[in-house]
């Protein structure tokens, strides 16, 4: 556990308080720079390490680059005394961490104090995100929601369920029945709407992600009945979010059959598809495993 190794150091010197660790975390605030074009090619080659993990991180930098707006936020390296990186972190609305070091977490988490752009959602690969919160906080608040997920794959080779019809991309035309539903699996998530919290930025979001070719959907006449969006893409993997099935079609074996049909198209390009799903949906885990997913890892997601 990282917390515990940063302990176990604090231990050695003879002492293990919490204060001590981020004294040293601010100590090596020097260590920390914000990231620019200019270090691109670096940062992808850390983050390729674990393509799975960092496939978000690694898509906004590709989609957007590495000082953008619509990261929502700023990406920030920790270097090592040799001047290797050891840590990246997009901090910002959504803050992603992945880092080979607890000094690299303890430091970044003291710049994520100094964020510019409010802080929503935390996120990282099993517990390395709980340690972030807590040098973060300094102990004196606690997320607002805290939700176990896990991290459902897939790749060749893959089983192939009946054949479906009616899944395409989606049009910019759609844009508000797929923006519904995909607040209202927002909603069920986090506990915040989207629509409700920044209509026109979150409408403006998903039209572009439509515009993008990163939404599939099948309609029944007007009615939309399934989604799926690719939140983030890069040579090797596809991540999914947003899946939804409409309430009357759920329970039949319909939606499986989609995402299994939509995976081998998306497996014709990348090697890997994935996705995270909160521990406690647990039908749409069953789909997804009839779907030929394979749950390989836990994730913790913070609501600030």
């Amino acid at each position: 556990m990282k917390l515990q190794l940063a302990y176990n150091y604090a231990e050695n010197h003879k002492t293990n308080s919490l204060e001590y660790i981020i004294s040293n975390a601010v100590a090596n605030q020097s260590r920390v720079q914000i990231l620019t074009e200019a270090d691109k090619q670096e940062v992808l080659e850390f983050l390729k390490v674990r393509p799975v993990h960092t496939v978000v991180m690694t898509s906004f930098i590709h989609d957007n680059g590495m000082e953008s707006a619509s990261n929502r936020g700023s990406f920030y390296g920790y270097r090592n005394f040799a001047g290797n990186l050891e840590g990246v972190a997009l901090i910002g609305h959504t803050t992603l961490v992945e880092v080979r070091s607890d000094d690299a977490l303890t430091t970044l988490a003291l710049k994520a104090r100094e964020s510019e752009t409010p802080i929503h959602i935390m996120m990282s690969d099993g517990n390395s995100i709980e340690s972030f919160w807590q040098y973060y906080s300094n102990n004196d608040q606690q997320p607002r929601l805290v939700c176990e997920e896990r991290l459902f794959e897939i790749k060749h080779p893959v089983m192939v369920r009946e054949a479906v019809e009616g899944l395409r991309l989606a049009t910019a035309e759609e844009l508000i029945p797929i923006a519904e539903a995909h607040a209202e699996f927002a909603f069920e998530e986090s506990g915040v709407n989207p629509l409700e919290k920044d209509r026109e930025g979150f409408l403006k979001r998903v039209l572009r992600r439509i515009e993008q070719g990163r939404i599939w959907v099948v309609f029944n006449e007007d009615k939309l009945v399934f989604k799926s969006d690719i939140v983030a893409e890069t040579t090797e993997v596809m991540y999914l979010e947003g899946i939804y099935v409409n309430p009357e079609y759920r329970g039949k074996g319909i939606g499986a059959n989609w995402l299994s049909q939509l995976s081998r198209t998306l497996l014709e390009k990348v090697k890997h598809v994935c996705l995270l799903s909160n521990v406690d949906f647990q039908q749409a885990h069953h789909a997804y495993l009839k779907a030929g997913f394979k749950s390989k890892d836990c994730c913790v997601t913070m609501f600030v």
